[in-house]
């Protein structure tokens, strides 16, 4: 009988790995079925775009894998059963399992702070986003805008809406200052292009409730917003903690080198996900980029007991972090292998391309699964195009 492999979330993380699952293993051998709520590839670290304004290349997945040999299945997953390896699906159905990749991935946080689930728009998804660009239409000229967190998300909201949107007074608050994790060189560009936007920053910020005219700090003080966008961190599905896997206090499946469950060998997990080591001793920050070599990794453990190959053993790091201002401008911050900035900054149109090539690569890794091939390298280096304020670097 053919090893059954079930491959939930069709992010980054999910769609790689069951594309190089694909290439890897015999269809006489592994039945490869990939599960998903939305029929298409959702670019997620284009949300920002596709709030403003933009419309995105659908990607849909059926025929990303046309002929690979995955079967892609539209459903959404409703619960996961790791004792008895099922996985059910709304509609009632149930699927069985011999291995299953979970990379369900995140979604936003408003860390309970009051007035947040009624009255701010987000940008960690295609519906909420489409959302936020329907009530961003509707804005008057000289409409106030606050984008709560400082993170890569909150910075890539801002500039893209001001931009968009140059007649509306936007602005930035954060709990920490914007942008302070960056070298000196990427945070002046950083507040150059604040400026050249018309962005206000409210750095040291603490936002303890949201209405639907204003977000209000610890100390009272309000801020005007008739639209809030929160981007102050992503939390996971709650469906890994329901089950038997052993997590972490926020959910997250813990794994080891290979992104193999610690408690159940036959769960793999990466992307936002999974809880994994990376450069440094440190925890994985949930971001694209690292989500990608976590799937590469999953793949990888996952097929050599079908083909008797060597498990790879490498350690995820660092490479940069790149950062969209608008359409026209960037900062592309070369960090260490651990995730210190580094004095080497691309600033301008430059770095503005070297992130649209590295969105564009990630897109176009999908349906090219062996591109790259971690397996000959004992260090993966990410290049970061996300963040956000729940992991700060």
């Amino acid at each position: 009988m053919k090893h059954r492999i079930v491959v939930l979330g069709a992010g980054y993380a999910g769609a790689i790995a069951a594309g190089r699952l694909a290439k890897r293993l015999h269809r006489d051998d592994a039945l490869i079925t990939l599960i998903n709520a939305d029929p298409e590839f959702v670019e997620r670290v284009r949300m920002h775009q596709l709030a403003s304004g933009q419309d995105l290349r659908p990607r849909p997945l059926r025929e990303v894998y046309a002929g690979t040999g995955v079967q892609v299945r539209t459903a959404r997953v409703t619960a996961v059963d790791v004792d008895r390896k099922t996985v059910d699906l709304a509609g009632a159905e149930t699927l069985g399992y011999d291995s299953l990749v979970y990379a369900l991935g995140s979604t936003g946080a408003d860390h309970g702070i009051p007035g947040v689930a009624e009255y701010a728009h987000s940008v960690a998804g295609k519906q909420v986003a489409l959302r936020l660009r329907a009530r961003l239409g509707e804005l008057a000229p000289g409409a106030t805008v606050v984008v709560v967190g400082g993170g890569l998300t909150g910075i890539e909201a801002a500039t893209e809406i001001a931009e968009t949107r140059p007649d509306l007074a936007v602005s930035i608050a954060a709990r920490a200052g914007v942008g302070d994790w960056l070298s000196e060189k990427a945070q002046r560009h950083l507040r150059g292009a604040f400026d050249r936007l018309g962005i206000t920053v409210h750095d040291n910020v603490d936002i303890t409730r949201v209405t639907a005219s204003a977000v209000i700090d610890g100390a009272a003080t309000e801020i005007p917003a008739e639209l809030t966008v929160w981007t102050a961190g992503f939390t996971v599905h709650p469906i890994a903690a329901a089950t038997t896997l052993t997590v972490s206090d926020t959910g997250r499946i813990v794994v080891d080198a290979t992104m193999r469950s610690v408690s159940h060998p036959d769960v793999y997990a990466a992307g936002d996900a999974a809880l994994a080591d990376g450069g440094g001793g440190r925890p994985l920050r949930m971001s694209c980029a690292t989500g990608t070599p976590m799937a590469w990794r999953a793949a990888h453990a996952n097929a050599p007991p079908l083909t008797g190959r060597k498990v790879p053993d490498a350690t995820i790091g660092y490479a940069s972090q790149c950062i969209s201002l608008g359409r026209r401008d960037g900062i592309v911050q070369r960090v260490t292998f651990d995730d210190q900035p580094t004095s080497t900054v691309l600033t301008g149109r430059i770095a503005a391309r070297v992130k649209e090539f590295v969105c564009a690569g990630a897109a176009w890794s999908i349906g090219h699964p062996t591109v790259l091939l971690p397996s000959r390298r004992r260090r993966l280096a990410a290049t970061d195009e996300v963040e956000t304020d729940l992991v700060t670097p």
